[in-house]
């Protein structure tokens, strides 16, 4: 895994120095508005949702560079929804990325209007993506656009809200999980084959990829929320028990959710099977998230 950790530190650092130049700089006006927006984006993410977009694009046969504007647009997106999701209205969170939370320093009212400044540029970021043949601007806007939508993003914040202090089925906490965390997964890697011009049978593969990558993602992240520290994920442990949210170690216990994530990996990898071996590194990522502590 030596080469996926220089990969990954030197996808993210190509991404941070393209979200530098591509976010107004904290001076510009109104400078809160964009020094709120830069806390939030630059607070130390992994990046892991563009780095997917990019490893999506090589494994299609394209390039960072092709794909730097998609990647940057879903880094932007889920920066956003998670600004919103820490407010006192949502999940309430103080400590985000190992910093206080973009309401906790700007307050509320900056930190809902950072949030719908970042979800606005994100779209703005795709139209500037180079036109592929098979992919025009339409269709990409379009992938993003039902992505942060009532059926996937916004909708799944909603079923999480509404499913606090309840034992959902299991088929209820698969929708809010598809909804907040594997559809823009999923969605990060679309976008970077689109960039590459991929093939209707590519752009299937990346779908089923990303879909049980995000599954897995979820449910680890759920086991990591019981099992570790606050300082070790960055952000407030034990959030989960103590809204009592329904989550799969709450209902399968940590053994069998740990089990479930091994299954969706193996899903993940058999996806990639079209691309041979370009597809390395979305393998490597695909059990990086597997088997992270935070």
């Amino acid at each position: 895994m030596s080469d996926l950790k220089e990969y990954l530190a030197q996808r993210c650092q190509f991404v941070d120095t393209a979200l530098n130049r591509l976010i107004p700089g904290s001076d510009a006006r109104p400078m809160t508005l964009h020094q709120a927006m830069r806390h939030s984006m630059f607070a130390g993410g992994k990046r892991l949702r563009p780095i997917l977009c990019l490893a999506a694009a090589e494994a299609c046969g394209g390039t960072a560079e092709d794909a730097v504007f998609n990647a940057c647009a879903v880094e932007c997106l889920h920066t956003y929804s998670l600004i919103h999701d820490d407010l006192p209205c949502m999940d309430d969170d103080d400590m985000r990325r190992g910093v206080p939370t973009c309401h906790k320093v700007y307050g509320e009212a900056i930190a809902l209007l950072a949030g719908d400044a970042l979800q606005a540029l994100a779209f703005e970021l795709v139209t500037k993506t180079p036109m592929a043949a098979k992919h025009p601007t339409a269709v990409m806007v379009l992938e993003l656009a039902r992505t942060a939508g009532s059926l996937h993003l916004v909708g799944g914040q909603v079923a999480d809200l509404q499913g606090e202090g309840k034992k959902l089925p299991l088929e209820d906490l698969r929708f809010i999980h598809e909804g907040k965390t594997a559809a823009l997964l999923t969605t990060s890697v679309k976008l970077g084959g689109m960039s590459a011009n991929a093939s209707s049978e590519q752009m299937q593969a990346l779908h089923e990829f990303g879909m049980a990558t995000g599954l897995a993602f979820q449910i680890i992240d759920d086991i990591l929320d019981v099992t570790q520290t606050s300082e070790k994920l960055g952000k407030s442990a034990g959030k989960d028990v103590a809204a009592e949210k329904s989550t799969y170690p709450a209902l399968m216990g940590l053994e069998a959710s740990r089990a479930e994530a091994h299954r969706l990996t193996e899903v993940s990898h058999r996806a990639l099977d079209v691309f041979g071996d370009a597809a390395l590194h979305l393998r490597q990522l695909s059990d990086h998230l597997l088997n992270r502590d935070y």
